[in-house]
């Protein structure tokens, strides 16, 4: 997992899901027509990735990566402070423009940057490894500078759009050096499965996605819109 540095949310006691959220999901996810993609692909059910043109939440906007943004993603991958937790990444464009040539071309994965509402990139954003039911994020980074509140909404609309696909749960890793996101992590939810040498692993279930969804209703009020 990389290191954003998220705003903490508080310690209220979880609480059970709002009907309201199981509704804004649905309603997401027949705006933006997920059942018919996802059985024109013949994968009625789900779930599965799709790659949207953008989704747009509260206050950021979650648009697909192309290769224009390869000098953004290296620059952000190689700060100094940020890359303090992920793998290392060459500071030469042209690779990141191949990977990002090929990753158009790939439907295991959504990697996404982060924007604020002006259009300035703040970070990225990657879904990737499906296991069944649950998938993956990670490669999320928010660079410095940014409101305190664009690490939780920003994770709220990757849960969000998440569930919308059919997926029932998420799966991570997290450097142990990476406190402050473990953190984050534990508070929305998220329980502790195993650890290597260098990470943690954990697992969030839908429940105690949607508890969040719940519990931070405020970073994302009306849930998100899906264009294609």
């Amino acid at each position: 997992m990389s290191p954003a540095s998220p705003s903490s949310p508080s310690s209220t006691p979880e609480i059970s899901a709002s009907p309201g959220i199981a509704a804004q999901i649905q309603a997401s996810a027949q705006r933006a027509g997920i059942a018919q993609r996802l059985a024109d692909l013949g994968l009625a059910g789900g779930p599965a990735f799709l790659k949207p043109q953008k989704i747009t939440g509260h206050k950021l906007i979650m648009r697909n990566a192309t290769v224009a943004d390869a000098s953004y993603i290296v620059a952000l991958r190689t700060d100094e402070q940020k890359s303090r937790f992920i793998s290392s990444t060459s500071a030469d464009i042209k690779p990141q423009e191949q990977w990002l040539e090929k990753y158009a071309l790939d439907d295991r994965q959504i990697y996404f940057i982060i924007q604020n509402m002006q259009g300035e990139n703040i970070g990225t954003v990657r879904l990737y490894d499906q296991q069944a039911d649950s998938f993956c994020w990670g490669s999320w980074i928010i660079q410095a500078g940014a409101a305190s509140s664009c690490s939780i909404e920003s994770a709220l609309m990757v849960y969000h759009y998440g569930l919308a696909l059919g997926f029932q749960s998420a799966h991570f890793d997290v450097r142990k050096g990476n406190e402050s996101v473990w953190k984050f992590h534990e508070r929305f939810g998220a329980i502790k499965t195993g650890e290597s040498t260098e990470d943690f692993y954990y697992r969030i279930a839908a429940s105690a996605i949607s508890n969040s969804l719940s519990r931070y209703a405020k970073f994302l009020p009306t849930g998100i819109q899906i264009a294609f």
